[in-house]
């Protein structure tokens, strides 16, 4: 896919004067971490939040304070309802997502559903296919394509530096669930759904790997191991702590991916590196302003430097050189190019719609098909 922009035909929004976008009015359900993540990007892009949702009144009320939304509601039925409300963002765990992205759908409601985006692939499927047909924007928060750097990476694999793919190596690590208190709705499979480990970081690793590459997984063989059976709210976990995976790329080049929740210091390692015929890029997320480049003569670390990277990583570089950025400004750049789709119609090279959740969802349901029968699983 090449730099540019596309033409979406959204949701009707009421007319604003001449040339200039309407102010969108969002609403949020659920909040949490993420919800702190989200209204700040939502403020960065000129939105106002009017409102939140929860499993509570009184639970809305406390996070609408925190927020610093406009109102609480009673219920989601009450944000559905609501006509003033042009987008909504569900933040609440992962088994409610359907739900609740159906029905803003049929509301006629713009949509940001954070991922998974629904637990079963033929949720997702249905939610992508409820979405187009309505001719609503509802995207996916993959917000680490956002990176000014792994676009600059994506940029240099299209126009041929790197040459043919012959590997890739991707891990997601983190260690916030590696003793038995450590506890979550997430270990609940009745919440987070079948897959956690990979569903939930895993999914982004995957997305990247095939964003920043142009190709597509194939097929995959993996192995999931759940290291604390036992946590304190939940005397048996189901869902898997890491998985450890082979996979084909469609192009005929392999890969390596290992995903954990439980590798202690990790606090939110992802890694990838992609070779190929002449070169080598290698991103982590943890010091996103660096792309290193490898070649057999010479090898470089690329800093973020507007000045010397493509236009895409430039548009995303909204700091000069040396001011680093971080995971919140790829999320603000997500949420802005969410929302430019709303009010201009034009939907931006990369942006992460319900289509790429279901993909997401596909290579989840192919990696625990392979882990329940110890086989290969073609991905499709």
């Amino acid at each position: 896919m090449t730099t540019g922009s596309t033409h979406l035909p959204g949701a009707a929004l009421a007319p604003a004067p001449e040339g200039v976008p309407k102010r969108l009015s969002v609403a949020f359900i659920g909040g949490g971490f993420m919800g702190q993540v989200h209204s700040r990007a939502c403020r960065a892009a000129g939105a106002e939040l009017v409102g939140l949702a929860s499993s509570t009144p009184g639970n809305a009320a406390r996070l609408a304070d925190e927020l610093r939304a406009q109102r609480s509601y009673s219920s989601s039925a009450d944000v559905f309802a609501d006509d003033s409300v042009d987008v909504v963002h569900i933040l609440t765990p992962n088994s409610t997502h359907y739900g609740f992205a159906l029905s803003a759908i049929t509301a006629g409601k713009h949509v940001v559903c954070e991922k998974p985006l629904a637990t079963s692939l033929r949720e997702a499927h249905e939610l992508q296919v409820a979405a187009d047909e309505a001719g609503v924007v509802a995207t996916v928060p993959f917000a680490y394509r956002f990176h000014p750097m792994v676009r600059e990476a994506r940029a240099r694999v299209q126009d041929g530096r790197l040459g043919a793919i012959s590997s890739v190596q991707g891990t997601y690590l983190q260690d916030w669930l590696l003793t038995p208190s450590d506890d979550n709705w997430r270990v609940d499979e009745r919440l987070g759904g079948p897959s956690r480990a990979f569903a939930d970081i895993g999914s982004h690793l995957t997305d990247m790997i095939e964003f920043v590459s142009g190709d597509r997984i194939s097929a995959v063989q993996a192995l999931g191991r759940t290291v604390l059976k036992r946590r304190t709210s939940k005397p048996t976990v189901t869902t898997e702590d890491l998985v450890a995976l082979v996979f084909q790329l469609s192009s005929g080049g392999v890969g390596t991916m290992l995903v954990s929740q439980v590798a202690p210091g990790r606090k939110n390692s992802l890694t990838l590196e992609i070779s190929g015929s002449a070169e080598t890029y290698s991103f982590s997320q943890e010091d996103p302003e660096t792309l290193w480049i490898g070649r057999r003569t010479r090898s470089e670390l690329l800093r973020r430097n507007p000045a010397e990277l493509s236009e895409d990583a430039q548009r995303l570089s909204v700091l000069p050189a040396g001011h680093p950025q971080g995971v919140q400004d790829a999320f603000n750049a997500f949420i802005a190019d969410t929302y430019a789709a709303i009010q201009c119609g034009e939907v931006r090279d990369g942006l992460p719609t319900f289509a790429d959740g279901v993909r997401s969802a596909r290579i989840t349901e192919a990696v625990m098909t392979s882990i329940r029968t110890r086989s290969w699983v073609d991905v499709g």
